[in-house]
């Protein structure tokens, strides 16, 4: 009986297939998926040397920041000391914070999803493994520019969180506060890529049978943090805009004189930064919950509670952002309901906390390195947790706020929520990519002086701050029993120093990548310990299970001697299967990009273009900006290629389209994710129109009137009827349809454009400008925010017309037609809410 995605699920009882496969089978797969030689390893694009190279570069930034970490507590283990002059302290406090968030702790989760998540859910590879890469080296080129600031005195000095007013250009003058903006901003979009191909991976390359009741709980981990990256991370790339804009241009976003406010830059700032806490402790939490079991040779005690737990995380934790924000003066109201927030998200955490402690009962626990990892995670997360409810408690916060208790419970809580959990999972996982573990012996120095190092840190941390003294100083006046505790805290730093100094001696030693793997040297029961190569698994299995290789016998073997799905390359390419996102059923066969030197190209070009801007060499970034997108054009163009044969055969008689469009495909769930990040900005640049307004509606002006809005509406509605009504005429598969649809979709773009002229000239004759206060600031940048729209749709029409010169826009393939129309109608639907949004609401107020 054929299921409602046209799948026969009694397809899968021909597996595993019996008798020996062809001969050459394999090698051709090897040859297919074969090894990078020389330079080339710089265009790899299969996770199993992206994921190698991003969960290094994770841990690069870690030991960097690390090292600061040191610095600045050699400056504080005396009072009065004169190790670090002040400016030079307040750089080094910046960088370390930002490096530890932004290019430490979510990038490391995230590479480990990319490194684990094909195996794991049984898929040759993620579905965008260029965007991997090109997010990888983005990543990597922006975050050591950023990072070797601090060697020329150019680093941002305004702390990891850059309030203005101290970081506008009345108090922050040079260009080390820009260095953070434009930095961190391209950092993110990164972030956002990997997020993108992590959703359509988790929910699109499942292996067959693989229901969402038996998805690994490190993938829906992976699945949570990247749809939280997607709503929390449009918050940070818009305020670094704004700020930087405000900087650049003098627009009066955070300015209070101009009717600007700078707790706009709280707002946005710390809905992205709180929840970013869970986001970093979601995937750890994942990985606990994966190793534990493992450990103790048991299943995890309560599945489906821990993945709702983490499910109602991801949510609540979106409402406790002005969590930090209890001083400012809010409405008790507002303090009163961020204070149950903040309490209330502790209550999922400690679902899963007790889960673990439950499994580790029920079983027989292994105190191996990542045993003893896990172990010391659980109970430093636990202790952090505990403080965390304690500065959720309004009068408590406003005591402590500031100070050094605040700083101890931020390093509890992410080392125990994360770091600990991050080298469990190094430990446990290493085996997979290396061909020898770890050291025992070492693994567990490591993690003793680590532990010890951790507690003898922050602990007495908490008793500074009782004492009073305040976060962020760089020395402090004898005689106020800060010394000891100071000095304790020193020691216990290069203690953890040390800890990780003989984690990278045991890595020089024994980590040797890419080639044959030490194998499941755990008795790990996840798809992630099957034999592997280049290619992931030699076949795709049929997955019954939730500990598949527990409970499925001989499927190990079976898996290697090819028996199951895809066994071969069944169109002489990279290829991946596309399952259902509910049940898992095989839907098409994915036909995967070679390596190539295009999305190396295009984060290089990329990077400069916005490093060249903070330097302010302006037609160099502008170069380099051309350069990006004839790179990522190129990369595109290959995309859309023709079906080499209709169907193909993946196993045992079972047929699979090779092409598809529509919401079926996973290119369209991609650019509808995207949409949704864009979304969010434009969601958020309403909202600080809103905000501002009420901080002082009896200074804004009148907008246009309102007779005038009616051409600009039908402009924008015009756009996104010829942008599906070309998608539609396309299919239509008539000999002049190609040229039509493409005409079609050009004259869209025209509209789009004539709707964003029309709106700024309407504004411009009001004599409003956006330098002069924030109503002009806002409405220019919702204005601009659509004309970076337009721009991108004039270079997908272009794009189309370069398809069609081409000879290839056909009905056959119309993906390409779909993805563009869709960012168009999206285009123009967000031109058409900012326009009723700046005309119709201040004025319905006045």
């Amino acid at each position: 009986m054929k299921s409602e995605t046209g799948f026969d699920p009694e397809l899968y009882e021909r597996f595993p297939t019996k008798g020996p496969r062809p001969e050459g089978e394999l090698e051709a797969l090897e040859q297919v998926w074969c090894r990078p030689k020389g330079w080339q390893w710089i265009t790899a694009i299969n996770n199993n040397f992206v994921g190698v190279y991003y969960v290094g570069a994770a841990m690069l930034f870690f030991v960097l920041a690390g090292v600061l970490a040191l610095l600045m507590r050699t400056q504080l283990a005396l009072p009065m000391n004169g190790f670090l002059p002040q400016e030079t302290y307040n750089q080094m406090f910046t960088v370390h914070g930002t490096v530890m968030m932004f290019l430490f702790a979510v990038p490391a989760v995230e590479a480990l999803g990319v490194l684990l998540l094909p195996q794991m859910v049984g898929a040759r590879d993620l579905p965008f493994p260029r965007l991997s890469a090109y997010a990888f080296w983005a990543y990597l080129i922006g975050g050591l520019a950023f990072f070797c600031s601090i060697f020329f005195g150019l680093a941002p000095n305004g702390g990891w969180f850059m309030y203005p007013p101290l970081t506008s250009t009345t108090y922050s003058p040079g260009i080390n506060a820009d260095f953070w903006l434009l930095g961190i901003g391209f950092i993110e979009i990164s972030a956002i890529a990997g997020a993108i191909e992590i959703i359509v991976g988790v929910l699109r390359n499942r292996a067959p049978g693989m229901t969402l009741d038996k998805l690994p709980i490190f993938a829906w981990a992976m699945l949570i943090f990247a749809c939280m990256i997607i709503i929390a991370f449009p918050s940070i790339i818009l305020s670094t805009l704004l700020l930087e804009v405000e900087r650049a241009l003098g627009w009066p976003f955070f300015d209070a004189l101009k009717g600007g406010d700078p707790l706009l830059w709280q707002h946005l700032f710390w809905f992205f930064g709180h929840p970013e806490v869970y986001i970093i402790f979601l995937p750890a939490a994942g990985a606990m919950s994966t190793i534990i079991p493992a450990m103790a040779r048991t299943r995890l005690v309560g599945y489906r509670l821990v993945v709702l737990a983490m499910l109602a995380t991801g949510f609540i934790s979106f409402g406790v952002w002005a969590h930090h924000m209890f001083t400012t003066g809010m409405p008790t109201i507002s303090t009163s309901f961020f204070s149950a927030a903040s309490m209330a998200v502790s209550l999922p955490a400690g679902v899963q906390v007790f889960a673990w402690i439950a499994t580790v009962a029920a079983g027989r626990m292994r105190f191996t390195t990542p045993g003893l990892f896990v172990l010391g995670a659980l109970i430093i997360f636990t202790m952090g947790g505990l403080t965390g409810v304690m500065v959720a408690m309004v009068p408590f916060d406003w005591q402590a706020h500031d100070s050094y208790f605040i700083v101890a419970h931020l390093h509890y809580v992410l080392i125990g929520g994360m770091v600990f959990p991050l080298f469990a999972a190094i430990y446990y996982w290493l085996p997979m990519s290396s061909s020898r573990p770890l050291s025992e012996r070492l693994g567990r120095w490591v993690f003793w002086l680590m532990f010890s190092g951790m507690h003898l840190t922050f602990l007495p941390m908490h008793l500074t701050g009782l004492m009073g003294m305040p976060r962020r100083v760089y020395t402090y006046l004898p005689d106020r029993g800060w010394e000891i505790p100071n000095m304790i805290s020193t020691v216990g730093s290069f203690l953890f120093g040390a800890a990780v100094l003989l984690w990278i001696v045991d890595m020089i030693r024994n980590f040797r990548p890419f080639g044959k793997d030490a194998g499941n040297v755990h008795d790990g029961p996840g798809l992630e310990w099957l034999p592997t190569g280049l290619y992931s698994v030699r076949s795709i299995p049929v997955v019954k299970s939730l500990y598949p290789l527990w409970d499925q016998k001989n499927l190990a073997r079976d898996v290697e001697a090819g028996r199951y799905f895809l066994p071969n390359t069944a169109t002489g390419e990279r290829e991946t299967i596309v399952t259902s996102t509910l049940n898992a059923e095989p839907q098409y066969l994915q036909r995967m990009p070679a390596p190539s030197a295009w999305h190396v190209w295009g984060a290089v070009f990329t990077a400069a273009f916005f490093l060249l801007l903070t330097v302010q060499a302006y037609l160099p970034s502008v170069i380099c900006g051309v350069l990006a997108v004839y790179c990522l054009m190129h990369w595109c163009w290959l995309l859309d290629r023709p079906r080499i044969q209709p169907t193909v055969d993946v196993g045992a008689g079972v047929q699979l389209p090779t092409y598809v469009s529509g919401p079926s495909s996973h290119g369209w769930w991609a650019m509808f994710i995207t949409l949704i990040v864009a979304g969010m900005v434009g969601t958020l640049l309403g909202f600080s129109y809103v905000f501002l307004w009420s901080r002082q509606p009896e200074t804004w002006a009148a907008p246009p009137d309102l007779p005038l809005l009616a051409p600009v509406l039908a402009a924008y509605l015009g756009a996104g009827l010829l942008a599906w009504a070309s998608c539609r005429t396309l299919r239509l598969d008539r000999p002049r349809t190609p040229a039509v649809a493409t005409l079609m979709m050009l004259a869209a773009v025209g509209l789009a454009g004539a709707g964003l002229g029309m709106d700024l000239d309407h504004w411009l004759a009001t004599g409003l400008r956006p330098e002069v206060n924030a109503q002009g600031a806002t409405v220019y940048a919702l204005i601009g925010w659509q004309g970076f729209f337009v721009a991108v749709s004039g270079l997908m029409g272009l794009y189309a017309l370069l398809r069609w010169l081409a000879g290839h826009v056909e009905a056959a393939r119309p993906s390409t037609f779909d993805l563009i129309g869709l960012f168009l109608a999206f285009t123009a639907a967000q031109g058409a809410g900012s326009v009723l949004l700046t005309r119709l609401f201040p004025g319905a107020a006045m």
